[in-house]
């Protein structure tokens, strides 16, 4: 999740400020790991990677991908079964081959020293191949694609196009369809700010893009307080949206996306990222709402980001059932002081690992 307190107008200076105090948080929190990265309870830890905001399986592989939210973090490589971790993008030997066909609107590749990657999405495909959606901010905003080969020992990518956003937004999340065509969050539109978002006013939407498309175009009927994490159905009929400001999940039609499907109850945490999971459920992560150490979120009052990251909350991860959007726990997770900011939960054989979007390490644990 991404908190803006001031509007977007001055999104640039306000990404650089964002960026800073991410850099401040993780820069503490690696000078801490260099002597130290010791579970806690039953939490382990693989450290060294920078705001691993969102992570993805690779189809049939045992590698996970891993997003970097600070500058020319690029993506990480983790072996799930060796409990290791490697640069993804970019590498030495960094691929370059745009698809001028479908994405001949995209000026070139992203500079590598400015992306910062965010949200994560990953549509297999055959033989090995699949394709990878990629939030990026940086030096542009745009939903960067990925061919992800794996065909090999050590899955590698090969940049193929983007998908540039409207001038002023910034997306958060992406998911794709069989088609190739793309849906992405725009949490804060340009008037917008994270403090309407915490009182419940609408603050972003969903964006479509279409292969052919010049760029991506809003929903109508989708807007909503910090539109967060973004998943469609296996048969691409529906859609689902996490609300940050709600704390819920909502599902629309994706023939008629006005018409609101089901909504699920209200969390006791903040959704972030959502992702289906290999049993057809839907699996989102947060931190809590209330807490008595770090104070509630919601309401009126201003949000700064500085003392959200800084506190280390207690965090759930959520399974939904997409059919009638009733959820289970799927984790629980204490104050880690060492470990917060969680966004993401992503079920690896009989294991959880789970990311943040403020700190130098991603978490794992056996799943019971």
């Amino acid at each position: 999740m991404r908190a803006e307190i001031v509007p977007a107008a001055g999104l640039s200076r306000l990404k650089l400020i964002l960026l800073a105090i991410l850099l401040t948080l993780t820069s503490a929190a690696v000078t801490a790991a260099e002597g130290e990265c010791e579970a806690a309870g039953d939490y382990r830890f693989l450290c060294g990677m920078q705001n691993a905001e969102d992570l993805v399986l690779v189809p049939g592989t045992h590698w996970i991908i891993a997003s970097g939210m600070a500058p020319a973090a690029g993506m990480y490589l983790i072996d799930a079964q060796q409990k290791s971790w490697s640069r993804l993008y970019p590498a030495d030997d960094a691929r370059v081959a745009q698809d001028m066909e479908t994405f001949g609107n995209c000026p070139g590749a992203p500079d590598p020293d400015a992306l910062v990657t965010h949200g994560l999405n990953l549509r297999p495909g055959v033989d090995g191949r699949s394709t990878l959606y990629v939030v990026g901010h940086g030096g542009r905003e745009a939903i960067e694609v990925f061919e992800v080969d794996a065909s090999a020992a050590v899955p590698v990518v090969t940049w193929m196009g983007c998908v540039m956003l409207p001038e002023g937004m910034e997306a958060n999340s992406v998911a794709s369809f069989g088609d190739g065509s793309l849906v992405a969050t725009v949490p804060l539109h340009p008037d917008k700010m994270i403090t309407d978002a915490m009182a419940r006013r609408p603050t972003g939407a969903v964006y479509e893009w279409s292969p052919g498309a010049t760029g991506f175009t809003p929903i109508q009927g989708t807007e909503m307080p910090y539109a967060n994490g973004i998943e469609v159905s296996a048969d691409g009929r529906e859609f689902y949206v996490a609300s940050s400001g709600l704390f819920n999940v909502t599902a629309f039609s994706n023939s008629n996306p006005a018409r609101r499907l089901r909504t699920t109850e209200t969390f006791a945490f903040v959704p972030d990222n959502l992702h289906a999971g290999p049993d057809g459920t839907l699996i989102t992560a947060g931190l809590l709402v209330e807490d008595d150490r770090c104070g509630d979120v919601g309401g009126a009052q201003e949000f700064v980001l500085e003392e959200f990251a800084a506190c280390p909350r207690p965090f759930t991860a959520w399974a939904i059932d997409p059919q009638t959007m009733q959820g289970r726990v799927l984790s629980q997770g204490p104050a880690i002081e060492q470990f917060s900011n969680v966004t993401v939960a992503l079920p690896v054989g009989a294991e959880l690992w789970i990311g943040t979007f403020a700190g130098d390490r991603v978490a794992w644990h056996p799943l019971k």
